[in-house]
């Protein structure tokens, strides 16, 4: 069903993936645990409270400087605002203050989800499509310093392709050939993103929806198309079988005894498949020769 109203949200706001920087790492938070509690320990044995002070000060420098990027992952370090490197995947420690981290980039092939409501086709059809994209970062170093946000920007650019795609293309051919609009998107996309550090694998037409006005009147055009082939077929039959009785007659004008052996086939087959007996008249019996009625009784009789 083609509703002009849904997804009033930005594609941004809809598909915005969860943030993915981290203040405090597992890690840390257990390190700094475990020096509190050891601090606590070794002060009430020596009863010396500098002991939890200084077991305090090393947990919040392991709590703030061991950090941990998972095996998909990567993040930038910038030490007084300068990139100095990608760090990832393990754990690997900063300099609390001085070093500050970007966003964890994740580099697994990811899906965006994109949307173009009310786009007019090249023959100016109002349509809805629905598409998917598979993307994945292949350089974390460029996606991070060369682009504010490569995943709003990898989105907002896939939904402006899809729309001028669709422009320029008939609606008979987005309904039958998907694959062929799937893969100019994806030439398109790539094109845009590798200088980021993105790489679009491909992309997917999943749904193209059309007004219910206009799905009523291709489904009544489709069934007229369907009756009109149907009807002539019938008549191109006809006409065969026509064609087929006039060269048959032909043969049969100067042949009696065919036609006469013909028609009792006829007579024999009706008899045979109704099984039951026939009435004809007396001159058609004469005519075919078959000795009077007592021929045709003789027909109608079932074998032993």
């Amino acid at each position: 069903m083609f509703d002009r109203n849904a997804g009033n949200l930005g594609v941004a706001s809809r598909f915005a993936p969860p943030s993915s920087r981290r203040v405090f790492s597992e890690v840390g938070v257990a390190a700094f645990a475990i020096c509190l509690i050891a601090g606590s320990v070794l002060t009430a044995l020596f009863n010396r409270p500098v002991l939890i002070a200084a077991a305090s000060a090393i947990g919040l420098y392991l709590l703030f400087a061991a950090k941990v990027a998972r095996q998909w992952e990567k993040v930038a370090v910038l030490r007084l605002g300068r990139y100095k490197g990608l760090k990832g995947p393990g754990m690997f420690f900063i300099i609390p203050v001085i070093d500050t981290l970007s966003d964890y980039v994740d580099q697994r092939i990811r899906v965006t989800d994109v949307k173009a409501e009310s786009t007019l086709t090249r023959d100016a059809v109002p349509v809805f499509v629905d598409a998917i994209v598979f993307w994945l970062v292949w350089n974390a170093e460029k996606s991070i310093l060369e682009v504010e946000d490569f995943f709003s920007a990898i989105t907002l650019s896939a939904q402006t392709a899809l729309r001028e795609s669709i422009g320029r293309h008939m609606l008979t051919e987005m309904l039958t050939d998907r694959d062929a609009l799937g893969h100019e998107l994806q030439k398109i996309l790539d094109g845009k993103t590798t200088p980021w550090g993105v790489t679009v694998q491909s992309v997917e037409i999943r749904d193209v929806q059309i007004p219910q006005g206009l799905e009523d009147a291709m489904s009544r055009e489709a069934q007229a198309q369907r009756e009109r082939h149907a009807r002539i077929i019938l008549g191109t039959a006809e006409t065969e079988i026509a064609e087929k009785f006039a060269k048959a007659s032909e043969l049969y004008q100067d042949n009696p005894v065919a036609l006469h052996l013909r028609a009792m086939n006829m007579l024999y087959e009706a008899i045979k498949e109704k099984g039951s007996m026939v009435i004809v008249p007396s001159s058609a019996v004469e005519t075919m020769g078959l000795g009077g009625l007592a021929g045709v009784t003789a027909l109608s009789q079932p074998k032993a």
